[in-house]
């Protein structure tokens, strides 16, 4: 257990993974998250274990539950076409390392003892097999984000919030509305994954993906429920809101909404949930 709770992500970050960010100090010496370096494999698989455990319970505390429904996945470092996942039936707040299990982009579990989600391997595979760029995404039946699906369009830069998302999210329709449990529904949510970190699907939910980490595609999509939640409630009061201009979308969405800032935001969460829910890690 001991080991377990130690946290990694104090080192130096390895130069070619750190992301510049206006949020880095500039003076020496300050407690500052960094990110981590591994000198094995192992290190680095019980690492993304670790977040994607802390993602599920994140998740548990959003209220993000609803069944089955949901999973987050992220690539395994040293088999990157094997990805750990969420097990079937198993609630978010019950998520711990013991229970993950390790899966192909086929559906069969190569490590674990629980069933893998049907209609999480069929869009979660599809994605990670089309984009082997993409290390991490996550999908939940959120109340908020369900509903704002079944609008069919994007969000509005409404916020510097939702602003993070300004075309950096789409909207997908195939398939909208339908269980995707065939293959061929998953290849076709899969092609929209190209160079984004969000997707609202019609009828369905939201999804989001992280080439950088679990932390950052569990932040982003905790962020993306958020703003549709803002923008329902705008909308509800029947007046017009002012729009932030497609400039100032930008640019905050460049200082607000990289990978590496939802990984940062990530960090404030992993350390409450290291110190309140230790039993993450059983």
């Amino acid at each position: 257990m001991a080991e377990a709770l130690e946290h990694p992500a104090r080192p130096t970050a390895p130069t070619s993974r750190r992301s510049v960010s206006i949020y880095q100090p500039t003076q020496e010496g300050l407690v500052f998250p960094t990110e981590p370096e591994f000198a094995t494999f192992a290190e680095e698989r019980l690492h993304r274990k670790q977040r994607l455990v802390a993602a599920c319970r994140a998740f548990a505390i959003e209220g993000f539950d609803y069944g089955f429904a949901g999973h987050l996945t992220v690539r395994d470092p040293e088999f990157p076409e094997l990805y750990w996942t969420n097990p079937m039936a198993i609630h978010f707040a019950q998520v711990n390392l013991s229970n993950l299990i390790l899966v192909d982009h086929t559906g069969r579990v190569v490590e674990g003892a629980y069933a893998v989600n049907r209609a999480g391997f069929v869009l979660h595979a599809a994605v990670h097999e089309a984009h082997p760029d993409i290390v991490a995404m996550c999908h939940a039946h959120t109340v908020y984000g369900t509903a704002f699906a079944s609008l069919g369009r994007p969000l509005e830069p409404i916020s510097q919030d939702a602003a993070a998302f300004f075309e950096d999210h789409v909207v997908i329709r195939s398939e909208a509305g339908q269980v995707a449990v065939e293959e061929k529904a998953g290849m076709k949510v899969a092609d929209w994954f190209k160079g984004v970190k969000a997707a609202i699907h019609q009828n369905h939910g939201l999804l989001t993906a992280s080439r950088h980490s679990i932390e950052a595609a569990a932040f982003w999509f905790i962020a993306l429920e958020r703003c549709c939640r803002q923008q329902l409630m705008v909308e509800a009061t029947g007046s017009k809101p002012v729009l932030v201009s497609p400039e100032r979308s930008r640019y905050s969405r460049e200082h607000v909404g990289s990978e590496y800032i939802g990984w940062l935001h990530f960090q404030s969460i992993w350390d409450h949930l290291t110190r309140s829910q230790p039993d993450m890690f059983d």
